[in-house]
């Protein structure tokens, strides 16, 4: 078990943590799955306030304890944590997508037990927010024949919700960067969420990398990088004299579609591509403009809006893992935003008075 407060001795399971709901008229937020904080620090850019966040990465944890320390961030197994009684008035999470076993099953709330979909479905139970978002990768929408997406719809809406889901790209809301998501949405109390409007500007790279400061990163070998540094920006593998193509390709040469992403030099004047926990695996090159070598930490940070004195903890593979796995802040403002627009409707709160709240061990 895992301490909430570096003192098991306020509970024997070792998970109870007490924290004020406070006086601020902010809306309180719980975010699961947090990560390395960027859709925390989006949801804070929008005047939100999140008292309580979880994730079972250590690192992800005590990035988001170094950078905000009065943040409420608990680095713990969601399974062994009960949000009864919690008061909250939203419930965000970016829980791993996960398949279900569809035979012979009603698929219900009780049905998801054992996926961590069933974890955040378990927090709305509990916790009755008025709105929860949970943010997940595009390509749910396609998931088991769009079946898995359909079940959570349903278990979602079962809690008394009314649910919606779009997919957007962080490219419209201010982000370097094409990357989509899918954020499904729920609402009671006769609250109304809508999406946030694409901005009209779109960022490329030269916008948010140019004057970023050295920092650890990956590095080629010499003979990875005799050959990527014959690839042009905008380009990729397609570059390359055809016996380098089936060296560096391999067996990817003879495939089908799907393998522009290798050997990709991004060029100022596009966006990046979606980055993933690895800048420099084959199938997910992002090489640098000018330099033959992936993005650096601070590079991939940079891309994904977070700010220049948020520190990540950890070793460089673990950097590079919680960054790319992250909501990039511009997107998470901008959902931030929506979600403090349906909240502020005239006449739809009562107050928010000093309650005292606690996380506690499930039985």
């Amino acid at each position: 078990m895992y301490s909430m407060l570096g003192n098991r001795q306020t509970n024997i399971n070792g998970f109870t943590n007490y924290f004020s709901m406070g006086e601020s008229k902010k809306h309180k937020v719980i975010e699961l799955f947090a990560g390395a904080g960027g859709l925390a620090i989006g949801l804070e850019n929008a005047g939100l306030d999140t008292v309580f966040l979880n994730d079972n990465d250590k690192d992800c944890v005590a990035t988001l304890k170094k950078n905000k320390p009065k943040w409420n961030a608990v680095h713990g197994d969601i399974r062994e944590l009960s949000f009864d009684g919690i008061e909250a008035d939203v419930v965000t999470g970016g829980f791993p997508c996960q398949s279900f076993s569809h035979a012979g099953k009603r698929l219900g709330f009780e049905d998801t037990r054992g996926t961590l979909f069933f974890e955040f479905a378990r927090c709305v139970k509990e916790v009755q927010p008025k709105i929860f978002v949970a943010e997940n990768v595009a390509n749910l929408e396609r998931h088991d024949k769009g079946k898995t997406l359909k079940v959570m719809l349903d278990v979602l809406t079962d809690l008394g919700y009314d649910v919606q889901y779009k997919v957007l790209n962080a490219l419209d809301y201010g982000t370097a960067q094409k990357r989509k998501r899918i954020f499904i949405v729920g609402t009671k109390d006769g609250l109304e969420f809508t999406y946030p409007e694409p901005v009209k500007e779109k960022k490329v790279l030269k916008d948010v990398l140019k004057g970023v400061s050295d920092s650890e990163g990956y590095s080629y070998t010499a003979r990875r990088k005799e050959i990527l540094s014959r690839v042009k920006p905008g380009g990729s593998w397609t570059d390359l004299p055809i016996e380098m193509q089936k060296e560096y390709m391999g067996q990817s040469f003879y495939s089908g579609g799907g393998r522009r992403g290798m050997a990709r030099r991004i060029s100022w004047d596009e966006p990046c591509l979606t980055l993933t926990t690895s800048p420099h695996q084959k199938q997910t090159d992002r090489i640098h403009p000018e330099e033959t070598r992936p993005f650096t930490v601070r590079e991939y940070a940079r891309i994904q809006d977070f700010p220049d004195k948020w520190e990540f903890v950890g070793g460089t593979a673990s950097k590079y893992r919680q960054i790319g796995n992250a909501v990039p802040v511009s997107l998470a403002t901008a959902i931030g935003n929506a979600i403090a627009a349906s909240l502020n409707q005239e006449n739809k709160l009562q107050p928010q008075t000093k309650t005292e709240v606690s996380v506690k061990a499930k039985n």
